[in-house]
């Protein structure tokens, strides 16, 4: 955290954000809160950021890697049109379907094209196709940090001009 007062963060989240979170990400943030691995979600705050960007450039067409138990896809896929996509990727489809009956619920579930393994194999095969060069408006990456450069390599391909990657680390 950017803040160096845990009391300060709390304070914003309990008074800023948690009254803003929609109802759905609030039943997928506690949800994921149980989970033995729970340190590895995207915060609410990050959540309604994310959200913010995507409806700030008009995003439709969005990539994530590493979506855990969907909190970040879902606060994506509320943020953009009803014909928008998301291209979702995680090594570990398990923790994906913790979240998706919430995402289901949440009436967004069509927006969400999940794919199980390892990105940069995908990403290769994207780039060699060659039909995606400059098609996602958004990207974000919130996975295998040892491999942010390489994604990089591939994802500066794939992003339209004008589009955003956003790295968590």
């Amino acid at each position: 955290s950017l803040l160096q007062s845990d009391a300060l963060y709390q304070y914003i989240l309990e008074t800023s954000v948690y009254p803003r979170e929609p109802e759905c990400m609030k039943e997928l943030r506690e949800l994921t809160a149980k989970h033995p691995w729970n340190i590895m979600t995207t915060s609410a705050d990050e959540g309604q950021f994310l959200n913010m960007l995507l409806k700030l450039i008009n995003a439709k067409n969005t990539m994530e890697i590493g979506v855990y138990t969907g909190y970040s896809p879902l606060a994506t896929a509320l943020a953009i049109p009803e014909d928008g996509k998301i291209l979702a990727m995680d090594i570990n489809k398990e923790n994906y379907e913790l979240g998706l009956p919430v995402i289901q619920k949440a009436g967004v579930a069509h927006k969400i094209d999940f794919k199980e393994g390892p990105a940069l194999p995908v990403l290769d095969q994207m780039i060699e196709d060659g039909n995606h060069h400059g098609s996602f408006d958004f990207i974000f990456v919130d996975a295998d940090k040892d491999n942010y450069i390489n994604y990089h390599k591939r994802l500066i391909e794939l992003v339209k001009v004008g589009g955003l990657i956003g790295y968590d680390t």
